[in-house]
């Protein structure tokens, strides 16, 4: 309705301007040498609006014959990009469908519609890596590589390569390189903690390690590794404060601490540890340097008065009390814990041993000896270090068991 009114509104004014004119009235005349043209002046006027329109579509006409080959560019262009984004979707529906060679080919016509664009550069590679040549993929790869706006894609394929191929090296060091193009991407962190770990760089395991993962294991390895003491003795302390009963963490973290003079300190150690996982390792740690065997009967006391029931505290004093001479002591000892049934064999050895030491070599000691041995044949055996994973006993803690290659799975149990 708006544009009716206006369109009347023009008319009107036009048809006032005429009429105007009209009224007017005048002539204009227009003389060239003897030639002498006189007109009025309304027909002047609409002659010049004519001329006027006239050149305006001259100039229009040129105006759009010049911009001709620059649409038919753009044509051609905007045919070749709809071409190109189609080879595209044919080339992901080939890769998904796993056939290789439509895929090669399919991407192969959008690289020559399209160019190498990161998307036809990362479609190149996948393809060739479906048809099996990775050479071909790894060259797309590094193209994509050396593209600042997809740096971090091409990477990623170069790292999966490496991986897949398992030069370890060279995938921590596309790792590294990937991080520093993307930092903070969930799935590379996750990716160089796995490359720790096969690398055997437990310092960077640690640095990456999950909230669920063994970081005790894990910082006790690192500080194994570490040159300066100073790191390694903030390594065995992170092993301590991720688990205080992690017997050897806190051996290696009192034994650094005693050598710098804080022997106090590394007693508390040796207590917290004692207190969270009794260990015999704990044990002989605390009561090294102690020669005199009543001293000893004390200093076990110290360590065991606020875990005075478990079967490791039972064991150790009763230990120390058949060293000391004191039997009576020895035999409560072990009487409790045979009582509790949480003896294993260490125990019934001791009571056997114990019987020698108070009767000697007496028919009566020698068959309550018996009995004891009986019942130690039948008995659990001693804790051991045992991976979690494959369950094969080790002679020692380790990282990394040698059997399955678990790491930080090696744990201070008893059999089955």
């Amino acid at each position: 309705m708006r544009r009716a009114l206006l369109l009347l509104a023009g008319l009107a004014a036009v048809t006032a301007l005429a009429l105007w004119l009209g009224r007017v009235g005048g002539t204009v005349e227009i003389e060239v040498g003897e030639t002498w043209i006189g007109i009025t002046f309304p027909i002047a006027i609409m002659g010049l609006a004519l001329a006027f329109v006239l050149v305006q579509a001259v100039l229009s006409g040129l105006r759009w014959m010049a911009a001709m080959p620059g649409r038919q560019r753009a044509a051609r262009r905007a045919q070749r990009r709809t071409d190109g984004d189609a080879a595209v979707t044919r080339a992901l529906v080939a890769l998904a469908a796993g056939t290789a060679e439509v895929a090669r080919v399919e991407v192969r016509r959008a690289r020559i519609l399209l160019g190498d664009t990161p998307q036809t550069l990362l479609l190149t590679a996948e393809a060739e890596r479906l048809a099996g040549r990775e050479d071909v993929a790894a060259i797309a790869f590094k193209a994509l590589a050396e593209r600042p706006d997809a740096r971090f894609l091409g990477l990623r394929g170069l790292l999966r390569q490496a991986m897949q191929r398992e030069d370890w090296a060279a995938a921590q060091r596309l790792a590294k390189e990937a991080e520093a193009a993307q930092p903070g991407a969930a799935w590379l962190r996750e990716e160089r903690q796995v490359l720790a770990l096969r690398m055997r760089d437990w310092r960077e395991a640690l640095a990456l390690a999950a909230p669920d993962a063994p970081r005790a294991a894990l910082a006790l390895a690192a500080s194994l590794q570490e040159e300066d003491p100073a790191r390694a003795a903030e390594f065995e302390k992170q092993a301590v404060t991720a688990d205080a009963g992690f017997a050897p963490g806190a051996l290696a973290h009192a034994k650094r601490l005693g050598e710098a003079g804080g022997a106090r300190r590394a007693r508390s150690v040796l207590e917290q540890s004692w207190l969270a996982a009794p260990h015999p390792d704990i044990g002989a740690a605390w009561l090294a340097g102690e020669k005199d065997r009543l001293a000893r009967v004390k200093s076990v006391e110290d360590l065991i008065h606020r875990n005075r029931e478990h079967p490791e505290s039972r064991l150790l004093m009763a230990r120390a009390a058949i060293d000391a001479g004191l039997t009576g002591r020895a035999r409560s000892e072990l009487d409790a814990l045979v009582a509790s049934r949480t003896a294993d064999r260490r125990g019934f050895l001791m009571l056997a041993e114990l019987e020698e030491v108070e009767h000697g070599d007496t028919a009566d000691a020698r068959a309550a000896q018996a009995k004891w041995l009986r019942a130690a044949a039948n008995a659990l055996g001693a804790p051991r270090w045992r991976c979690g994973n494959c369950g094969v006993d080790h002679s020692a803690w380790k990282a990394e068991c040698a059997s399955c290659g678990a790491v930080g799975r090696i744990g201070w149990s008893a059999p089955g």
